[in-house]
């Protein structure tokens, strides 16, 4: 992190409008103290970067590229893809045991590569089109394309928040103070209505029960509530992140929709893992490699259907109201992790960079029993 980014997390303690990313969120969620040392103080933790990273972006640059040359054919989209790879590949640094674990991995990714094309890419690669035609105005693949969602804060005297919870338009007046939430998608693209926003991940673990069920009141919306009750014995910071990624790429989407003039659809969310070598077969006698792709909407989780019902929008007044509550702690400097640390020290600390600085951390490792 820069100084210059440490300094705007910083500014989050004073009054007014200011801005946080999902991965911010995520971070507070597992641990806030961890929060305060990585965003506000700006200290350097270990160092997370990952090769696995590293071949992500190489397999998100080449299907953004090849998507972005407009072959909406299978062979054609697949052999832009494979090109692009071949060309990163070329300048790919990483250390390798021996060439053939080089020649593996780049196997491996191609396999990804055929399997994204297979599963998705195509239909995908044809709904950029149709939105492309629709609209010229913007980008509508990436990598990294830029949303965001501005939420209001709750009053810290009475907890109201302002009539309008999140609002899509970033030119809307409001009078509660707010904060702007930023995220990213890979490319965008039309499904039949709807407008789908797409990002790559490493794998879908993180999603928790977000991966296996597709209805908000079937064990969605009773897992999240009893991640904030701290008698209900449920500390799961990934999911709750998921559902805070997916409530502000999607208001985020809103507002693309209306610089597209396209304000009539409605929004998705889909997270592509290209990472997850669970369905990933392997021959090494014959050196060949083939892997199946597994892709998540993550909408249907999200939404309360009470609210849809009253707002004909893909929102969760549950979701956003914590969303809320949450960008509110963070304003406010509230980083104290003593009310959780029971579950945030067993979740957060086996991996953290921090230890080493942390007074929590350290006073729970030398303290006196009896």
């Amino acid at each position: 992190m820069t100084e210059r980014d440490a300094g705007a997390d910083s500014r989050m303690r004073s009054q007014g409008t200011d801005s946080l990313d999902v991965d911010g969120l995520a971070t507070y969620l597992h641990c806030p103290r961890r929060y305060e040392f990585a965003h506000v103080d700006g200290l350097e933790g270990s160092d997370d970067e990952t090769t696995v990273d590293d071949r992500i972006a190489l397999l998100q640059t080449a299907i953004c590229d090849a998507l972005r040359r407009g072959e909406t054919g299978r062979e054609a989209l697949a052999d832009a893809a494979r090109e692009r790879l071949e060309a990163l590949w070329t300048d790919h640094d990483e250390r390798f045991h021996s060439r053939t674990q080089r020649r593996h991995e780049r196997r491996v990714l191609e396999a990804t590569l055929e399997a994204y094309v297979e599963t998705v890419g195509v239909d995908h690669a044809a709904g950029v089109e149709r939105l492309a035609a629709e609209s010229t105005d913007g980008e509508l693949v990436g990598p990294d394309l830029p949303l965001s969602s501005t939420v209001s804060l709750p009053d810290p005297e009475t907890g109201a928040r302002a009539a309008t919870e999140t609002r899509s338009d970033p030119g809307t007046e409001t009078d509660a103070e707010s904060v702007t939430i930023d995220a990213s998608v890979d490319y965008v693209y039309a499904d039949g209505r709807s407008i789908v926003g797409v990002r790559f991940v490493p794998t879908l673990r993180p999603l928790g029960l977000l991966r296996y069920r597709s209805d908000w009141e079937r064990g969605i919306a009773e897992r999240f509530t009893d991640h904030f009750d701290p008698d209900a014995d449920v500390f799961d910071p990934p999911f709750v992140a998921s559902l805070f990624e997916t409530a502000v790429v999607i208001d985020g989407l809103r507002t693309r929709c209306q610089q597209l003039g396209l304000e009539d659809r409605t929004c998705r969310y889909v997270q592509i893992p290209l990472a997850d070598r669970s369905g990933t077969a392997i021959n090494w006698v014959r050196e060949t490699v083939e892997t199946t792709l597994e892709t998540k909407d993550l909408t249907d989780g999200y939404i309360d259907h009470h609210t849809y019902g009253m707002t004909h929008e893909h929102r969760n007044q549950t979701v956003d109201d914590r969303l809320a509550d949450v960008a509110s702690e963070i304003a406010g400097g509230a980083f104290d992790p003593t009310d959780r640390w029971d579950d945030i020290s067993s979740d957060a600390c086996p991996d953290c960079g921090y230890t080493v600085c942390c007074q929590d951390y350290i006073a729970e490792e030398v303290r006196f029993d009896g």
